[in-house]
């Protein structure tokens, strides 16, 4: 057996395309449109890693998709989880859990899909601004 993906529903292709490439940094691995089933499935990844894949499914109908944690959340290593943090927060990004403890910190897509990005090996020194930085909403 071998992880495949996790799909994801979208209801704005581009917005999330925005959040996840430009602003998180993931790469577009492939693209599929469907005229028949009236969808678009975009398959992206990490940089590096083709071997853990989000799909995004944006169905060409409007559509309401609720929830969002319902499923938990995706999860992505990353080199340096105040670097990464600093970046998105410079980008409107909103860090609702901070990386106080310099491992781990959650923000959310603009779908309201949970993400949680952990820092690779040991942890970093807690550092400001992140350590005495509030949880901001639900993550």
């Amino acid at each position: 057996m071998k992880y495949l993906h996790t799909m994801v529903r979208v209801s704005d292709l581009e917005k999330s395309l925005e959040f996840y490439c430009a602003k998180l940094g993931l790469i577009e691995a492939r693209r599929y449109d469907s005229e028949q089933g009236r969808f678009t499935n975009v398959f992206l990844c990490a940089p590096g890693d083709e071997s853990a894949q989000i799909e995004l499914t944006y169905n060409w109908d409007p559509q309401d998709y609720g929830g969002g944690r319902n499923f938990g959340h995706l999860a992505y290593q990353v080199d340096d989880i105040y670097a990464l943090c600093q970046r998105l927060m410079d980008q409107d990004v909103t860090i609702n859990r901070p990386p106080r403890d310099g491992r781990m910190a959650f923000i959310r897509s603009p779908e309201n899909i949970s993400i949680e990005l952990l820092q690779r090996g040991e942890s970093l020194a807690p550092a400001e601004p992140w350590a005495s930085m509030p949880n901001t909403g639900e993550w």
